[in-house]
């Protein structure tokens, strides 16, 4: 996985970070915590566009970057490799999405707080791989972004809690007894099944903020 990106530029990045401090959303380190269980929520609701998580610029940052994670496999195995062959490699402890009915707008937020949460220690086993990967650090840090702006928007942030160290060295262990190109094959299959997590929660998620989100923010251009 080859280090420089031709389609994530520094003058891209810094464009995305212009247009998040526009608007408003915070900018800092992911946080530690993972939540422990599934929390109750509320009704789903009816919220002006200015508080829609669904259209925070963030997603679209995330997404782009995640996106563009196919092309560089397949760069770096020169086409002999079609993408769906990391489906051989998908990790058993990944986080479950939120499903589109049946679930709360709270239930949801939690589920990606949670979700991105483990996907940030998992990341760790991408970095080792392939040490200054793009695509992997700019991943980790709009997740944190997400994360964030998830907990403002929870009724009950407090139920989110930290990992622990052993939990966090229970979810890489097995990663690492891998061969060295299971343990490449499942580092991609990580960056690819994030990508799913993310357009999967950003569908449930505005689905939940109600009409006027789903109308004035679709998800398809970033799918």
């Amino acid at each position: 996985m080859p280090s420089q990106l031709n389609l994530l530029s520094a003058v891209t990045l810094a464009a995305v970070l212009l247009l998040l401090h526009a608007s408003g959303a915070p900018v800092g380190d992911a946080p530690t915590d993972i939540p422990t269980g599934e929390p109750s929520g509320d009704e789903e609701e009816e919220v002006g566009p200015s508080d829609l998580l669904g259209a925070s610029p963030v997603w679209h940052a995330v997404l782009g970057v995640t996106k563009s994670h196919k092309k560089e496999f397949e760069d770096e195995f020169l086409h002999e490799l079609k993408y769906h062959f990391l489906e051989n490699y998908k990790v058993s402890s990944l986080p479950a999405g939120c499903p589109l009915s049946n679930f709360s707008k709270e239930a949801c937020l939690h589920r990606l707080a949670h979700g991105l949460l483990v996907y940030t220690v998992l990341l760790k086993h991408v970095e080792k791989e392939y040490p200054g990967n793009l695509i992997c650090s700019v991943a980790k840090y709009y997740s944190g972004l997400l994360i964030n702006l998830s907990k403002d928007k929870m009724r009950n942030p407090e139920q989110v809690t930290a990992l622990t160290s052993s939990q966090e060295a229970q979810l890489l262990g097995g990663l690492d007894q891998r061969n060295a190109f299971e343990r490449k094959m499942t580092a991609h299959s990580i960056l690819r099944q994030l990508h799913h997590f993310l357009v999967d929660s950003k569908r449930a998620i505005t689905k939940r903020e109600g009409k006027k989100g789903r109308q004035a923010f679709g998800t398809r251009q970033l799918l």
